[in-house]
């Protein structure tokens, strides 16, 4: 089996352990999870972050910000099956003596900083990669951001100090899944053309399809080494929901975990059974 299809089966897990965790909760961010599993899953098993399982606080390590922190479901579970904490502690999502809630916090091995507040993740980024500059190290930092948070004010004061700084040290990857919570971003108020906005803040930037995996490793393949000065955005096209047919797509599903007869469907989907 080669390392794409291995990742894709590995992907395909996760999202049923996602579900199956937030319909057990009976809440959580399943969609907003769903659309960034690829990257995340390319991130910490494809060879591109590094980490020590042993030493969540290793120096060395690169540094990821799940700026999107209601997208916690998936972080929480992929760093439990890589062994950061036991995989029981899953069981106990959002409940009163469980490790954590519905938004991503600090306190959890394997996690930077606390988010779900949106917006202060880039400027923190920048700052880690700030410092890391100069004080020399070779860690990088990454920052996965919502199409949704763009409309903070922050995000672009931190693209605008990322960019003066030279940090090429850092990696913004924003989830563009088109949707906010009651809306979609261009019925609300419009992003695009977000290369054209990026660039003009001083980022190079890069557009792919945020699902496929050979897209994602072509994105970032050259980081360690690239030669430009200049932070890098990857704007990643996503599917909120992805991977649920009644689920992708819709608005009214964000922050929401199926109940019943839906849940049945969704997990029949993610199996493959009829």
């Amino acid at each position: 089996m080669d390392m794409i299809t291995k990742l894709e089966k590995k992907a395909k897990e996760l999202r049923k352990k996602v579900l199956e965790m937030c319909i057990k909760a009976g809440t959580g961010h399943v969609t907003s999870s769903f659309s960034c599993v690829e990257i995340l899953v390319a991130l910490y098993y494809g060879g591109i972050l590094k980490y020590k399982v042993e030493n969540p606080k290793w120096e060395e390590r690169d540094r990821f910000i799940l700026s999107k922190g209601q997208a916690s479901p998936i972080l929480y579970v992929i760093l439990a099956d890589l062994g950061f904490f036991p995989s029981s502690a899953c069981d106990k999502f959002c409940c009163f003596d469980g490790m954590f809630g519905v938004h991503l916090q600090n306190d959890v091995p394997g996690v930077e900083i606390t988010t779900g507040s949106l917006g202060h993740g880039l400027g923190i980024g920048a700052g880690m990669a700030y410092i890391g500059k100069k004080e020399e190290k070779n860690w990088f930092v990454f920052v996965l951001l919502g199409d949704g948070e763009l409309y903070e004010g922050s995000i672009w004061e931190s693209a605008l100090f990322a960019s003066h700084h030279k940090l090429n040290n850092l990696i913004a990857i924003v989830d563009r899944n088109w949707l906010c919570v009651t809306d979609f971003t261009e019925n609300i108020v419009k992003l695009e053309p977000l290369e054209e906005k990026w660039k003009s803040y001083g980022w190079e930037t890069r557009r792919i399809n945020g699902h496929n995996f050979e897209e994602i490793f072509n994105s970032l393949k050259d980081i360690k080494n690239r030669k430009n000065e200049k932070p890098l955005v990857i704007i990643a096209n996503t599917i909120k929901g992805k991977g649920i047919s009644f689920m992708e797509n819709q608005i009214l599903w964000h922050g929401i975990a199926p109940k019943g007869k839906e849940a049945e469907k969704a997990i029949k989907e993610l199996s493959n059974e009829k």
